[in-house]
Parts: structure tokens; C-alpha cells; sequence
């Protein structure tokens, strides 16, 4: 791996220029990965090494990105617990039957990610086979994210069930969380065995909970999960959205890096969260959608509230939208490039 600059941000080191990389970035707005879907379900692609790498691969031959980062899906595992489940077209992941219940927690089938998910390892292998210059990011989701598909079937909006069997049986709940973290952990391990540079845990709807409850149920879990990869030696992101009333409780969460939504400027996020972190992001995705100088403007915006450059991966607040345009795309990866080297000369 020739270019590094990804890693050394994540650390804290000093780098030539801003890194970036995007959500999402391998995805619903390439034409060539519209093609591919319209032959192939998601599921076929991300269980087929080959086709994922090329997927993975695709936004590299278009941008001058920093990092790829691994075709896959956070409900890829789901199936080593022995949970049947979708992924359909505007719902996402889709769970048959809901767990709803201790006794269906405790009737998971134990977590063997080389059983369960080798593709996944494969994909990224596939991928450093083709591409020695750039990293490649392994990712996986975050236990609450995981716990609210498992429990409501699917996406929501008001979490209801979720929200049911935590305040009804906490101790399920928690029951829960613990087999979602050793199976995040093997996973990610996986992934880091078979190559990835970074790791990065989507919870990415762990702002629907209080401060209490993240505190008391989601911190522990997260904070172990981190703490078991840290003897890895990869680089750690912890990303989340709607969150900034947790960001002083996400900052002790063990993550070397913190990806946050659109919401809160970097300055505000940093001054809450300390300088030992990094911190990745924050573009809306909805920018990317404008002209090209709306682009820039909002581009510059966010370089601004990290003055000296340091510790920071440029980012979306989420992933890439389908409806944007891949020129532009290529013009933020361009300037932010060119705006990070000359924030280094001043």
C-alpha cells in the first residue's frame, strides 16, 4: 500500500493533503453499478467475490479517492446467526421473523465468520490483488443497528418494538447486544485477516436512544468491541447519525476516529469531543446535488472547521445519493484535494 494518507489521518498523523473517501461511494449512482444490479440482486453480487471486488473497485478507476471501501452489506452476517432474511428494493433488509423474545435470542446459532461470511474476506482479497496503491476500509454494523433490524423486521422510524424489549426486558435486550458483539468482533477480524486497512462499525441508528440508555446499554458493548480490535493494529471509526446529543458519550466509546452526520460542524464536534480523536466527514449529501461551486463552497465550509488539517477524513455525512451526478463527485474529490494541500502551506 503506496498511499497511506487514510491510515496516518486516522492516527493523528500528518499528511500531505485532506483524505477522502465516501459512503456509499461503490454504489447507486454509477451507471455501471446500475447495469450490474439490474442482472444481479445485491445479495449475488456481495456473496460473489469476484463481482464485489469489481464493484468495490469501480470508484477508484473513476476518482482519485484515498481508500475503497469493501462491497458488502451490515445484514451479511445475520445469516450465521442463523436469521433468514432480504434485502429488497427500497426497504432494505427484510427479517421473516422478528426476534421478539429471550428465548429467540438464546435460540441463535454461534457466530463462525469463516463458516458464515467468507465471500466477504475473498472480496477484499480479490480486491488488494487488483489495486496495491490505495487501502481498502472493512466494515461492519453497529450492535444497535443490528438489534432494531433484527427486532422490528426491518427499517423503522419510531423503533417501537426495539424500544419494547429494551424497557421490558432490559436483560434480553443487553442478551442481545453481547451476541451481536462477538459476532461484530469475529467479523471485523475476518476482514482484517484478509487485509483491510480500517475498520468502520455503521450504528447508524443509534440516534434514536437517550443519553441514559446509551450509557447504560450501548456504551459497554461498543467500548468491548474496540477494545478487542484495537490488538489488530487497524485503525477504528465509529459512525452514527442523528447523534449529537451522545457525541461527549460516543467519544468514550475506544474509536480512533468519529464519523458524524451533517448536523454539527467539525469545530463544535471537536471542541465536545477533545483532540485525541479524528474525525471523519461531514458534507451533506444533498450538496453533491448542486452546482459545482455550490460543491466547493460547502466543500471549503467543512475543511474551514479543521483549520491546521489534522486528524481529519473527508467524508460525507452519509452515503452517496443515487440521484447525484458522478462529475460531481469527481470535482469534490479534486478539491478537496487541491484546498487540503494549500491549508498545509499556510
Amino acid at each position: 500500500m503506496r498511499r497511506d494518507r487514510l491510515v496516518r489521518a486516522l492516527r493523528g498523523e500528518a499528511t500531505d493533503t485532506t483524505p477522502i473517501w465516501l459512503m456509499r461511494q461503490a454504489g447507486r449512482h454509477l451507471p455501471q453499478y446500475r447495469a450490474l444490479r439490474a442482472a444481479h440482486p445485491i445479495l449475488e453480487i456481495a456473496r460473489d467475490p469476484e463481482m464485489a471486488a469489481e464493484v468495490t473497485l469501480e470508484p477508484l478507476r473513476r476518482y482519485d479517492v484515498d481508500a475503497a471501501v469493501v462491497f458488502a452489506d451490515i445484514s451479511l452476517p445475520l445469516a450465521g446467526l442463523g436469521v433468514p432474511f432480504s434485502i429488497d428494493p427500497g426497504r432494505g433488509p427484510v427479517i421473516p421473523h422478528p426476534i421478539r423474545s429471550r428465548g429467540d435470542i438464546e435460540a441463535l446459532t454461534e457466530f463462525d465468520a469463516h463458516a458464515a461470511v467468507p465471500f466477504v474476506g475473498r472480496a477484499i482479497e480479490r480486491f488488494l490483488e487488483r489495486e496495491s496503491e490505495r487501502p481498502i476500509i472493512g466494515f461492519a454494523g453497529g450492535p444497535f443497528t443490528l438489534a432494531s433490524y433484527l427486532i422490528e423486521g426491518g427499517a423503522s422510524r419510531e423503533y417501537a418494538e426495539t424500544k419494547r424489549l429494551l424497557y421490558s426486558d432490559p436483560g434480553a435486550f443487553d442478551l442481545l447486544l453481547e451476541r451481536l458483539e462477538r459476532m461484530t468482533v469475529d467479523y471485523l477480524r475476518l476482514q482484517s485477516d484478509s487485509g483491510a486497512a480500517a475498520l468502520q462499525l455503521f450504528d447508524t441508528w443509534v440516534g434514536a436512544v437517550s443519553s441514559a440508555v446509551f450509557e447504560r446499554h450501548l456504551l459497554p458493548p461498543l467500548q468491548r468491541i474496540f477494545e478487542r480490535l484495537r490488538p489488530l493494529g487497524q485503525p477504528t471509526i465509529y459512525f452514527s447519525t442523528g447523534s449529537s446529543h451522545l457525541l461527549e458519550l460516543l467519544a468514550r466509546t475506544g474509536a480512533d476516529a468519529l464519523s458524524v452526520d451533517w448536523r454539527e460542524p467539525l469545530g463544535r464536534v471537536r471542541s465536545r469531543v477533545g483532540a485525541r480523536l479524528a474525525l471523519q466527514g461531514n458534507l451533506d449529501p444533498g450538496a453533491l446535488l448542486g452546482s459545482a461551486d455550490a460543491v466547493r463552497r460547502e466543500a471549503q465550509r467543512v475543511l474551514d472547521e479543521i483549520p491546521d488539517g489534522r486528524a481529519h477524513v473527508f467524508n460525507l455525512g452519509h452515503g452517496v445519493l443515487p440521484e447525484t451526478d458522478p462529475e460531481r463527485v469527481h470535482e469534490l474529490v479534486e478539491y478537496v484535494h487541491a484546498a487540503g494541500q494549500e491549508q498545509r502551506k499556510r
